[in-house]
């Protein structure tokens, strides 16, 4: 009986010992995530606040649209490659891809309104905060979603493009924007349960670190996809 009792207590230490654990490695992850979207804001300010620079980083859209799609494609081999300069720098070199890459029509909307801006941000936040939430605590399994999103993701990407080459629709744009947000939110759960249980105890510091990188990659593509959605949704909207 005090043998059991033993076992008991062994275990029960073992378990909050990996909970503490898990509890600082998403920490990590949102710590990192967060600081990415500051760099963002701050690179995104910095250009729309020079017309001179805004017109420059506008003509090169497309190149930073092909580049932050490369990196989406290239970057999680790169951070997890083992080596933690190489992780920093494809993490970060993605979070000022997308600063530059947002910065012309961020910079359009500031000029607008700037309390849309502010207002797309904390729906962002709110709705991120939720679905994550929800894929962190969920105990069903997402993991038959990933080709879903997957296949989803490439169809929507492709319907923008021809949104804007061919159709340049409005309520195409406010439909795509829609779906993207809807799509996106399954993602951000998704993601955050692929993280978590991307989680050993015992993982070396650059293994551990690599990982809240990558899972800092996912979750702020996600947080910044939603944003520039939600900011769509919200400009289309104010023109009606």
């Amino acid at each position: 009986m005090a043998e059991t009792r033993f076992q008991t207590q062994i275990r029960s230490q073992t378990r909050a010992e990996i909970d503490q654990g898990l509890r600082s490695y998403m920490l990590g992850v949102y710590n990192y995530m967060a600081l990415g979207v500051a760099v963002t804001a701050i690179i995104t300010m910095a250009v729309a606040a020079s017309p001179a620079a805004m017109a420059a980083v506008d003509s090169l859209k497309w190149v930073f649209f092909i580049a932050i799609l490369g990196m989406g494609f290239f970057a999680p081999r790169l951070v997890m490659s083992g080596n933690s300069a190489v992780a920093q720098g494809a993490y970060w070199g993605y979070v000022a891809l997308w600063g530059l890459a947002i910065a012309p029509m961020v910079g359009t909307y500031l000029a607008v309104d700037s309390g849309m801006v502010v207002q797309a941000f904390l729906i962002t936040a709110v709705t991120f905060g939720a679905t994550s939430l929800a894929g962190y605590v969920t105990k069903r399994d997402l993991s038959g979603f990933g080709t879903f999103f997957m296949m989803a993701s490439i169809g929507i990407i492709i319907a923008m493009l021809v949104n804007a080459f061919f159709v340049q629709s409005t309520m195409m744009s406010l439909i795509s924007s829609v779906v993207v947000v809807l799509l996106f939110a399954g993602v951000t759960a998704y993601e955050t349960q692929l993280i978590k249980e991307m989680y050993v105890e015992g993982d070396a510091p650059g293994v551990a670190r690599g990982k809240s990188i990558f899972g800092a990659f996912m979750l702020y593509g996600s947080f910044i996809t939603l944003f520039i959605h939600i900011l769509n949704i919200l400009g289309i909207m104010r023109q009606e």
